[in-house]
């Protein structure tokens, strides 16, 4: 049996784009103990816009072969 990759889309209601990020942030943090979940590739998008998404994470490709977990567009290095 294969695994597959899948995008779940959870609706939230936020006042601007930062807050939908935060939303994001706390959300991906809260499921992560499933271990399945790959929250450096975690987006937000507008609604009537989704073809545009905005990155959570920084997701830069680490030395040791992991990936930065910091936020997205993080000064300095990672």
């Amino acid at each position: 049996m294969s695994t597959e990759r899948f995008v779940v889309h959870l609706p939230v209601v936020a006042d601007n784009l930062d807050t939908a990020r935060r939303y994001a942030r706390v959300i991906t943090r809260a499921v992560s103990f499933l271990g399945n979940i790959d929250r450096t590739e975690t987006t937000v998008s507008y609604e009537d816009d989704q073809g545009v998404h905005h990155r959570i994470f920084c997701d830069r490709l680490l030395g040791n072969g992991r990936r930065c977990t910091g936020r997205a567009g993080h000064p300095g290095d990672c």
